[in-house]
């Protein structure tokens, strides 16, 4: 039992952690908002405007952290009350991360290396993750939990990209240096598909585990 409780909490560890460099780098970036930070080039797209950067930051830090726990089965089912409450929450999170991240994408001014693919990148799976927001809301209204639980597993991981994407640039940078606009492009759409991979492989595997006939006692 207490194997199953400690395994039940390494997929949360292991969200928190992916999303850290993220969250980090959105409090840096609300840091400079709050303080009034001088506007430089580098961070001018982001402080000439800061409205929806602050949604962005605030939504997606509770979106991924609250989220990751989500993922504990044992919660779920000691703390039922709690884990509809999160939910109502992160669901209206979710969405103000998706909504605010497709209107910078947009609305606001980007460098060069932000349009393009990029763009498109994001203005997809932006759209994509405000559909399975709403998918999966509409399926716990209709008591669908199966529905639910995989429209709310693909919303997250598209939340989470940009954890995955830390992680790609990261490695590219390390063994082929800075990548060119197209690579970069490449590498962050790379990272949803990544991390929406993951998650419909998990969809499918609790599907074919609940199909699994129960030993006939002989």
């Amino acid at each position: 039992m207490l194997r199953n409780r400690r395994s039940g909490w390494l997929a949360p560890t292991g969200l928190i952690a992916l999303s850290a460099v993220p969250v980090l780098a959105g409090a840096i970036r609300m840091n400079e908002i709050v303080s009034g930070a001088a506007i430089t080039p580098a961070n001018a797209r982001f402080l000439t405007f800061p409205a929806p950067v602050a949604v962005h930051i605030v939504a997606v830090t509770l979106y991924t952290v609250l989220g990751a726990f989500q993922f504990v089965p044992g919660l779920r089912a000691r703390r039922p009350r709690w884990h509809r409450a999160a939910g109502r929450l992160l669901v209206v999170a979710g969405l103000l991360a998706a909504l605010s991240g497709l209107w910078m994408t947009l609305f606001s001014e980007v460098p060069p290396a932000d349009e393009g693919l990029l763009a498109w990148f994001r203005l997809v799976f932006g759209s994509g993750m405000l559909a399975a927001l709403v998918l999966g809301f509409r399926a716990i209204r209709r008591r669908e939990v199966r529905r639910h639980r995989a429209w709310m597993a693909r919303a997250y991981a598209i939340g989470l990209g940009a954890g995955t994407q830390a992680l790609t640039q990261g490695l590219w940078l390390a063994f082929a240096g800075p990548p060119g606009d197209v690579t970069r492009a490449l590498l962050l759409g790379a990272s949803w598909v990544i991390n929406l991979a993951v998650a419909e492989w998990i969809i499918r595997r609790r599907r074919g585990s609940r199909r699994l006939p129960s030993p006939v006692s002989p």
